[in-house]
């Protein structure tokens, strides 16, 4: 290059420099192209950062993932098991402390459930997951109160989760604050309009029917006597949540002799305590049924849970005395009732009857009765259920030539079909046998209003 050429080009440069369009910037050194190497170990940095961010993401979820597959099955050792597991690596992870509680409430074991979502809630006040789960816990203990200030609190904090109304709702349903829990079951169904939790929960506080009217006949057919006929006819009532009444007409039919009596019963019922019936009956008996009668019982019933077999429990304790022309009759009877999953029980009854003829002494006879209901089929409102039994050494105490005399096995089963909310029908169909190769074969309908 020449000497003049050079100095020509410099000083054309200089002169695009000091030019406002020509003027170049100075780049620094490190936002220069990079050289290969940085270039591949920053790329390498990256992929590691995000892939550990990734991997940890998907370790997390896959823990959840598996504890809600074993927990739908209700395998909850497995479930506790996978959390436990993630608790021993990270002691303070908060989303596996949850998940424990809630494998605590599913699975039956209240108060720990309970203990856990408290000290959670306690460090999180403002989560109302933690707020609802406690609630949870609370409800299946049947603390109500506790459970809807807990609810009060989680809907202070998010007023527009629709799980939030519903549990609310359920929580006054059970206080007996219907129209506060129609109005919760309303307000969920406006968030989320296809929530079947909710609507169910609206259905569930419409007005109850209080009364029960029901017409029944019963037929019986012997090999060594005559057809017995009968009909009845009874009101039962709950007035309110702590009393009721019952009132029966009776009706007996044998070859041109009709009987009748009249029973009332009055009912008391504590949530704590449970119920006790008094009641009495008064007869026109021409000879065939009891002149009159009195008895009393009581009852009570256990909820345990709805996770494992037995769901809950019931015990009845009866005592009845029947006063006949020419016999005295004292039965005890206890039942014992156990709820099964998928709507299924179980019944026990054992009665011990003391006779007492003008001719002969007292004396004791045991008999009893087993009995098992489940569910057949459901659509909507209609419900068809069945049942079947067996009794040993079970008396008819309500026919006097029937006292005393025999003893016997008795199978049969029957139906109820609900087929509107406020309608239903019942049938029973009986065989037994007696001694002295004497049988009976029974079988009898009814049909209820509910009103």
């Amino acid at each position: 290059m020449h000497e003049g050429e050079s100095g020509s080009r410099i000083a054309r440069f200089k002169g695009r420099q000091n030019s406002p369009k020509g003027r170049t910037i100075a780049v620094p050194r490190i936002l220069r192209k990079p050289e290969p190497g940085w270039c591949a170990l920053a790329a390498l940095c990256l992929v590691m950062m995000f892939s550990a961010r990734i991997h940890g993401q998907e370790v997390a979820s896959d823990w959840q993932s598996d504890a809600r597959r074993f927990a739908e099955v209700q395998n909850w050792d497995a479930a506790m098991r996978v959390v436990d597991g993630v608790l021993r690596k990270a002691p303070q992870d908060v989303e596996a402390k949850t998940w424990r509680a809630r494998i605590l409430l599913w699975s039956g074991h209240i108060v720990e459930s309970e203990r856990e979502f408290r000290l959670l809630a306690r460090a999180a006040p403002q989560d109302p997951d933690l707020r609802l789960g406690l609630a949870s816990a609370l409800g299946r203990e049947e603390r109500w109160k506790e459970g809807l200030r807990e609810l009060d609190a989680a809907v202070e904090v998010d007023q527009k989760r629709a799980d939030l109304h519903a549990a609310r709702g359920r929580a006054l349903r059970a206080l007996g604050r219907m129209d506060d829990a129609r109005q919760e079951f309303v307000t969920a169904l406006q968030q989320e309009p296809a929530s079947e939790e909710s609507r169910a929960g609206l259905l569930s506080v419409r007005a109850e029917p209080k009364h029960e009217l029901r017409l029944g006949t019963d037929t019986n057919l012997f090999n060594f006597a005559g057809t017995y006929q009968g009909e009845w006819v009874s009101l039962t009532s709950h007035w309110k949540e702590h009393w009721g009444t019952s009132f029966a007409g009776n009706f007996y039919q044998r070859n041109a002799t009709i009987a009748g009596k009249f029973i009332a019963s009055a009912t008391g019922r504590s949530k704590r305590w449970g119920g006790l019936t008094l009641g009495g009956a008064s007869a026109h008996d021409v000879g065939i049924i009891p002149e009159t009668e009195a008895f009393y019982s009581y009852d009570r019933g256990w909820r345990i849970g709805e996770s494992g077999f037995l769901r809950g429990a019931g015990a009845a304790l009866e005592e009845r005395w029947y006063w006949f022309t020419a016999a005295r009759i004292l039965t005890l009877n206890g039942t014992a009732t156990f709820y099964l999953p998928r709507e299924w029980t179980w019944s026990l009854s054992l009665l011990g009857a003391r006779s007492r003829f003008s001719s002969t002494a007292a004396e004791w006879r045991p008999s009893g009765t087993t009995r098992l209901g489940f569910p057949l089929a459901a659509r909507g409102e209609r419900r068809l259920s069945g049942n079947v039994f067996f009794a040993a050494g079970t008396e008819n105490f309500a026919i006097v030539d029937q006292v005393g005399r025999f003893s016997a096995q008795s199978y049969g089963g029957g139906f109820k079909f609900q087929f509107t909310r406020r309608q239903d029908v019942t049938a029973y169909a009986a065989y037994q046998k007696r001694t002295q190769d004497r049988t009976q074969t029974s079988f009898g309908f009814s049909y209820g209003i509910h009103f």
